[in-house]
């Protein structure tokens, strides 16, 4: 087995969550995907409300989906 050193600041520690100073590859890559999903997940729902979807009501979503795939079967 092999062990790699990364170094990372306090504030980056404590928005983590990492509770240990010793983490397994696979706890490691966890934590950085959970990460990326919730920065994902911030980022389209603050394009959703610059381009006001986020008040669309679940019949308008559906709609628009029906819309853009009988154009995309259309072609």
């Amino acid at each position: 087995m092999k062990t790699i050193s990364i170094s990372i600041s306090d504030l980056e520690y404590n928005q983590f969550g990492i509770k240990n100073d010793t983490l397994s590859f696979s706890e490691f890559v966890d934590i950085i995907n959970k990460e990326i999903s919730k920065q994902a997940l911030n980022r389209c729902v603050q394009l959703a409300e610059k381009y006001k979807l986020s008040k669309m009501t679940i019949e308008e979503i559906t709609e628009e989906v029906k819309a853009v795939r009988n154009a995309k079967n259309n072609h």
